[in-house]
């Protein structure tokens, strides 16, 4: 049977990864794309109850040459941190926090999607840390962890700023989406108008290289202003300056 959707709807398959043009069958979707949506949803479902390999990831920073410690929020399980996001914002035990006054702090989260976590986040601090001037906390490895978590942290450590590279909420057409939240000067109470946020990092988003050179000039454009949020604008030039 001659396919019947228009020109254009099939030439914008090429530049995007979401469902258009998918053609029907009677009332309802083809059984190919039926099927393909359901294996989606099933990996959507599966990236959110993930559950993030601490040690797998603190090995693989370790031969990166970074030091990490691991760290647990309120949410004692899975179920409760889905059910009680007030929870994920909270440290459990913050006695066991070094200090690391005035450092740069990151903090890594499995948030809603640890496979994102898992595959990428070793990536963009492998490109990212070694070109922070100035001290560096130890990586901060977080189970049931939310973004404001790290501004929890960041307290306890008396860190500076706290970069918190946590796993986005799964979509239809990306499970391992990693995002990054920038916050200058975290402490309780900080609000999302307070942060940058880099989303999207994956392969076929934007690759970790490369939100590694945006999250460096944002630190430097934060270390200059003395703020984060939205005073401080993403103007990073088209081609980054060569790293030190």
């Amino acid at each position: 049977m001659q396919d019947s959707t228009p020109a254009r709807w099939i030439d914008l398959r090429r530049f995007t990864p979401a469902r258009v043009a998918l053609g029907r069958a009677g009332n309802g979707l083809p059984t190919a794309a039926h099927l393909e949506f359901q294996a989606a949803h099933a990996a959507a479902r599966d990236a959110v109850h993930a559950a993030l390999d601490v040690a797998a990831l603190s090995a693989e920073l370790s031969a990166a040459g970074m030091v990490s410690l691991a760290v647990h929020s309120e949410a004692a399980d899975r179920r409760t941190y889905l059910l009680r996001p007030d929870l994920g914002r909270r440290l459990r035990d913050r006695a066991a926090i070094p200090f690391a006054p005035g450092a740069m702090l990151f903090v890594v989260c499995d948030g809603l999607s640890a496979i994102a976590v898992q595959r990428h986040a070793v990536s963009l601090l492998r490109h990212v840390v070694p070109h922070v001037p100035g001290p560096v906390a130890p990586i901060v490895v977080a189970e049931q962890g939310r973004v404001a978590l790290g501004d929890d942290i960041g307290e306890a450590m008396q860190a500076e700023a706290v970069a918190v590279l946590i796993g986005e909420r799964p979509g239809l057409s990306a499970a391992d989406s990693l995002g990054v939240y920038l916050t200058w000067q975290p402490r309780r109470g900080r609000t999302d108008a307070e942060r940058n946020c880099i989303s999207n990092i994956r392969p076929d988003g934007l690759p970790p290289e490369a939100a590694g050179d945006k999250l460096l000039w944002l630190i430097a454009a934060m270390r200059r202003l003395r703020l984060t949020g939205v005073a401080l604008k993403d103007e990073q030039p088209a081609t980054p300056p060569a790293l030190d």
